[in-house]
């Protein structure tokens, strides 16, 4: 995520306004279409020459950055997994040599 690892060492971001980068960057980023030439360079301009918002992207990257940790992905996966796990047993048999305990407290 170089965009977020950007946010998160103060650098303002431009990028694209496709794929998941809007949902991860928010309004802490200058998004573009990823095909317009133009536009990309309009928002790198505007970035160098406005203070202004340079110095409001950095702030808003920071805290945006905030939102995405490790411990919270972590977590996030782990709950996941114990969705799955939890859903798995419900409806089927656990494989020869495991028990419900094991399953739980793999890792």
């Amino acid at each position: 995520m170089p965009p977020l690892e950007a946010m998160a060492c103060g650098t303002p971001v431009v990028c694209s306004s496709t794929s998941s980068l809007p949902e991860v960057a928010g309004d802490a980023a200058l998004l573009v279409p990823s095909t317009d030439v133009r536009a990309l360079r309009e928002a790198m301009e505007r970035v160098l020459v406005d203070e202004h918002l340079r110095a409001g992207l950095r702030a808003k990257g920071l805290e945006k950055a905030k939102q995405f940790t490790w411990d919270r992905t972590a977590r996030q996966v782990l709950a996941v997994y114990e969705q799955v796990m939890q859903l798995r047993s419900d409806k089927w048999p656990l494989l020869p040599g495991w028990s419900r305990w094991k399953c739980r407290n793999v890792g």
